[in-house]
Parts: C-alpha cells; structure tokens; sequence
C-alpha cells in the first residue's frame, strides 16, 4: 500500500537560477544537492518538512534524448506542465512578503470555495500556486 510522496519533479532550465527563486524567494530550504555525474540531483522543500521534496529538474539525460528534452523545455516556457500546489496558515501575508522580496504573481490573495490563494510562475514559467485552506 502506498503511503505518500516523497519527491515530485518540476522542469527548470537553470538549476541555479532555480535555487535562487526556490531558497532565496520562496523560502525553501536544500534537501539534497549531489553531483551524480551524468546529472544534478538537486532537491528543495519547505524547511521542516524534509519527507517532500521537489526535485529542480533540467531537461535532458538520463530521462529525456536531445529531441525530447527540447520539447519539454518548450513546454516548460509555455507553462503547459501543470502546477506546484503550496499551503500557507496566512496567504495574504505570505503573499505580501514574497512580492516584497521580488517574486511576481499573476493572480493576487482571492477568496475561493476551498480558502483563499493567490498564483504566480517560477522563472521558467511553472504554474505555482499557494493556498489557505479554512480550517
């Protein structure tokens, strides 16, 4: 039976570009950051939490052939592979330090029928998400 999700895999195009938007704005912290040779296994979380991770992903060997590679990094600047869900206990405030330190958002704190949340992309173009759920 499985029992939760350890590692989820978001598409960047510049692992240290990733790093400074994922630990230097958002806030999260380093999981794992290991030179494997054919790649960069480079993990981020929310610190506290070291049981999820998110794996900053460039697009190429061993998963992805040139080819394939190219369209996923096409994809990824489109904003076509989906979105990062985040929580928060306070989504207007979490909203306003992280415009203070920079980041842009596409949708502003709005009240929704789960709680509130507010949108925004990472640098390459990721859907992200963050909300407070009622409770």
């Amino acid at each position: 039976m499985l029992t939760g999700i350890n590692i989820h895999s978001v598409f960047v195009l510049d692992q240290e570009e990733a790093l400074d938007f994922y630990v230097g704005k958002l806030g999260f912290e380093v999981g794992a950051d290991v030179d494997l040779g054919f790649m960069r296994w480079l993990t981020v979380g929310v610190p506290g939490h070291p049981e999820r991770q998110i794996l900053l992903e460039v697009p190429g060997p061993p998963s992805h052939g040139e080819e394939t590679a190219a369209q996923v990094r096409d994809l990824v600047t489109k904003g076509a592979l989906g979105a990062t869900f985040l929580v928060t206990d306070d989504c207007r405030g979490t909203y306003r330090r992280l415009r203070d330190r920079g980041v842009e958002f596409t949708e502003e704190p709005t009240e929704q029928p789960y709680g509130v949340d507010c949108a925004l992309r990472d640098p390459f173009g990721n859907h992200i998400r963050i909300a407070q759920l009622p409770g």
